[in-house]
């Protein structure tokens, strides 16, 4: 799977975690919190749909600041 194809299946499962969200103006580099608005209830329900979508499990432990963030997470699992 192509960075490009996590960054499109990653918008999608934002947008339906924040169905109000204008998916488009998602780039890389948006912070999660302060851009995109996600607090911790929200990161809990990506997490799980992201999870879901991509078959991958989530570390706790981990620290995601950007959409970039999470990418690189996503990439390293999913390989």
């Amino acid at each position: 799977m192509t960075r490009e194809e996590i960054f499109t299946g990653l918008c999608e499962v934002i947008g339906m975690v924040k169905p109000k969200m204008d998916v488009s103006k998602i780039g890389e580099t948006s912070d999660l919190v302060s851009e995109l608005g996600l607090d911790s209830l929200t990161m809990l329900l990506l997490s799980l749909a992201i999870e879901k979508k991509f078959g991958i499990e989530f570390d706790t432990r981990e620290h995601f600041q950007t959409v970039s963030d999470v990418l690189d997470y996503i990439s390293r699992k999913a390989a």
